[in-house]
C-alpha cells in the first residue's frame, strides 16, 4: 500500500479532514484575487466578447462538413471480395489492363 500524506489528497469526500484543510487554505488566500469584476469591467468584457469573439467559417469548410456527414450516414461498402479477386488475377497473370479506361481516368482527373 502507498503511504500518502492526507494533506496531499484531493478533497473527494466533503466531510473528510482533507476537505477541511482545503477550506482553510482557500480562506487564507488573498481576497483581492478572488473578488468579482465590478459592473463597469463586466460590461466592458461583455462588449469585447461580442465584438472580438466572432468566428468566420469558410464555405469550403461548410461544404466539407456536409460531405463528411453524408459519407458518415451512408452504409459501409465491403470491397474485400473484389480485392481478393483482383489479387488472385494479378498473381495468376490473368489480369488484363483496360488502357482506354485508364487513359480516360487520367485525363478526367487532370482536367
Amino acid at each position: 500500500m502507498n503511504n500518502i500524506d492526507s494533506t496531499q489528497r484531493a478533497s473527494f469526500f466533503p466531510q473528510s479532514q482533507t476537505a477541511e484543510v482545503s477550506k482553510n487554505k482557500a480562506s487564507k488566500m488573498n481576497p483581492s484575487i478572488m473578488k468579482r469584476n465590478d459592473y463597469g469591467r463586466a460590461k466592458e468584457l461583455s462588449e469585447m466578447g461580442q465584438r472580438d469573439a466572432k468566428v468566420n467559417i469558410s464555405e469550403a469548410i461548410r461544404d466539407f462538413s456536409r460531405a463528411k456527414k453524408a459519407v458518415d450516414a451512408s452504409p459501409e461498402i465491403d470491397n474485400s471480395e473484389k480485392v481478393a479477386q483482383l489479387k488472385s488475377q494479378i498473381q495468376n497473370g490473368t489480369y488484363k489492363i483496360d488502357y482506354d479506361a485508364l487513359a480516360d481516368k487520367l485525363l478526367s482527373s487532370e482536367y
